[in-house]
């Protein structure tokens, strides 16, 4: 696995004084002049290997060549997908005699100029890979550092129109110095080639980046997990004014299709990259790809929010609890509106027509770009969006909005122990469920009905009125529901179904619920690495009970080890990093001594948080490679749940192995 790079804290960038953001980007000689390649005046888009094959076998041409004729009989060129990108390990391990790059003779035996013209001839246009140090990534090829010229000519000889460059082995020599390097030697060829550059964010390149390359890594590398993705959004979303055509913000390459993530996280994957003005690389392999992922990958009407000519980063306008409002200007006027919950339970969204900066007008069409339908509003923009989910609308002050049916949203509240928790449903025991049909429209909704549904056995009954005969503007009809698993229902995730007719359509909103019997911990103190989660997130790989984090499969760690102390017990987690136990109101303390392990000996720097239901009851603050372990207590009185959840330190993720050493819970 590549490692993970670290980011200077975005929202540090953005506070920062003019004169102090000033002396940062200036604090090498600065680049020589501006680049003006003409190229990438609205996000790239296209395929990077890296994230499917990494530098296995299966990485060679016939794989590079199945995906140009994919992108065209699928009709991902036609959706604006372009370059197909070589990453690390397409070259052998040393030069020619003349010092020349040479291509790997068993991935690439053709060469690469054959590889090009292949490409060349489908419509499309083929990039490739090095790394501005003296080995790429990977260690098994050479870079570019003191070869920045020769290998311009050499890529460009060979027909290459993009070039991704990395950051390993630099030498510790100036990033501008090094970058600035190849974006002249690149210009000398004379052949228009995209200039990618991926330093990670280790210095701030959004103040640099726009006269030295077209788009510019904000962040570590991305990981096919929901918490890196959400880390990756957070760092990225601070820094809208950096971007624009020609210069883009960079968060990485797509995981769509990878299947670290559920579907519905994989369109708020792609919902965010888009109306982040983000470059669309496809990081799965497209030959096995599903008729879901394609159907992602090919959605246009996202896609022309990520590629809208005006060129503006989307940007947060709120980001309460989790629920966050996400806007992009777009060149005829409209509006991109995404809501986003970040939360474990579903969540309601709201906000209007003003707040994302439209003119005052009758009425509003709002254009769902998932569902493909339009209806009108007299100004509320909402949805209940489920968890982890993403709905994304096009929002425009439209005369013609009387054509459409009013905007009414179904919306489903589940029983949860503190607002965003994983709703948990025990068998044999009620549970109350509402539905909540809203009409946002400037037209009342008619003759509207609510209906709930669960798996078969299940008891659902409504407790409280389900019909009206119209719903004005503003106004909802909720509805309470009980609603019982059977007291022999397994441990699982089950599907509840809501309904709301109205005279003009249907609506379906189905929503997952966890059914599990919540076991109490026993009476004294226990190591948690003893007991059963109900739930983990990890950053890389998984949470590990009684081992460090291995990052890539269960029980890959080594012996949890902060500053020279070896414990026998404990949780080893990577950020970002959540771990959650039932403590049925039982327990009175958590303790744990935190820190960084010693498997990483720089980089690593981490906080740790405990969270009983929603409050946070104890903060480690930041803790590096160099600190000793912390010794963490926390009063969980009267708490049903307990969260051990690690961040990035605000300063991204980089090798942040953090340990929960002796884990212990206190319990009556």
């Amino acid at each position: 696995m590549r490692t993970v790079r670290s980011l200077t804290s975005a929202v540090t960038a953005l506070a920062m004084g003019a004169a102090t953001a000033v002396a940062l980007a200036l604090s090498s000689a600065p680049p020589a002049a501006a680049l003006d390649n003409g190229l990438a005046l609205i996000p790239q888009m296209g395929f990077n290997n890296w994230n499917a094959t990494h530098c296995g076998a299966d990485f060679n041409e016939d794989m590079v060549k199945g995906i140009a004729d994919l992108f065209v009989s699928s009709g991902l060129k036609d959706a604006g997908y372009q370059y197909v990108n070589l990453d690390d390990c397409w070259a052998e391990q040393n030069r020619d005699a003349n010092g020349d790059l040479v291509p790997n003779k068993t991935r690439f035996p053709s060469g690469i100029r054959a590889l090009a013209d292949y490409v060349h001839s489908k419509g499309l246009k083929l990039g490739i890979y090095s790394s501005a140090g003296t080995l790429t990534c990977a260690g098994t090829m050479p870079g570019a550092l003191g070869h920045e010229e020769q290998d311009a000519r050499t890529w460009a000889s060979w027909g290459v129109d993009y070039l991704k460059y990395d950051n390993c082995n630099n030498q510790g020599v100036d990033a501008i110095q090094r970058y600035t390097k190849m974006r002249d030697a690149l210009k000398a060829t004379g052949r228009p080639i995209l200039y990618s550059i991926c330093e990670w964010g280790s210095n701030q390149p959004w103040l640099w980046g726009k006269d030295v390359g077209n788009s510019w890594r904000t962040t570590g590398d991305i990981s096919d997990s929901y918490s890196s993705m959400l880390s990756i959004v957070h760092q990225n979303m601070a820094l809208t004014q950096y971007a624009g055509p020609g210069h883009w913000n960079d968060p990485d390459m797509l995981e769509v299709g990878n299947g670290g993530m559920t579907g519905t996280e994989y369109r708020s994957h792609f919902s965010l990259w888009s109306i982040m003005a983000a470059p669309l690389l496809i990081g799965t392999d497209l030959r096995k790809a599903s008729a879901a992922t394609m159907s992602i990958l090919e959605n246009k009407e996202v896609i022309a929010v990520d590629q809208d000519r005006l060129g503006v980063q989307g940007a947060p306008i709120s980001t309460d609890g989790g629920r966050d409002v996400f806007v992009k200007r777009l060149a005829n006027g409209d509006r991109a509106v995404a809501l986003f919950n970040e939360t474990d339970s579903p969540q309601r969204i709201a906000t209007s027509a003003s707040a994302v900066g439209l003119p005052g007008a009758a009425a509003y069409t709002v254009r769902d770009l998932w569902a493909h339908t339009t209806h009108e509003t007299a100004g509320v923009i909402a949805a209940t969006v489920p968890a982890h989910g993403t709905v994304m609308y096009r929002v425009a002050a439209d005369r013609s909005w009387a054509e459409y049916p009013p905007a009414v949203d179904l919306g489903i509240g589940l029983p949860v122990a503190y607002p965003g928790a994983l709703p948990i449903l025990q068998p044999g025991a009620d549970a109350t469920v509402t539905t909540t049909v809203a009409n946002a429209g400037r037209r009342p909704a008619l003759r509207v009905n609510a209906t709930l549904t669960g798996p078969g056995g299940w008891t659902v009954e409504a407790t409280s009125a389900r019909t009206r005969p119209a719903l004005p503007t503003g106004s909802s009809l909720t509805t309470n529901w009980t609603v019982r698993p059977p007291a022999d229902t397994a441990p699982g995730t089950y599907t509840l179904t809501a309904r709301a007719g109205t005279a003009d359509e249907t609506l379906t909103e189905d929503v997952q619920v966890t059914v599990r019997k919540l076991d109490a911990p026993p009476s004294g103190t226990s190591y948690l690495s003893d007991l059963t989660w109900v739930r983990s997130t990890n950053g890389w790989g998984p949470v590990e009970k009684d081992r460090s984090n291995g990052e890539t499969g269960d029980a890959d760690g080594n012996p949890i080890t902060i500053n020279g102390v070896v414990y026998q017990k404990g949780l080893g987690a990577h950020a970002p990093s959540t771990v959650e136990y039932y403590l049925a109101k039982r327990c009175t303390a958590v303790s744990a001594d935190v820190g960084v392990d010693d498997e990483k000996t720089q980089n690593g720097s981490v906080t740790f948080e405990i969270w009983a239901d929603g409050t946070k009851v104890a903060d480690s603050g930041l803790l590096t490679t160099a600190d000793p372990a912390k010794h963490l207590t926390a009063d969980v009185s009267g708490a049903q749940f307990v969260r051990l959840i690690v961040t990035d330190g605000g300063n991204g993720v980089d090798s942040d192995h953090a340990d929960w050493a002796d884990a212990k819970v206190t319990c009556a």
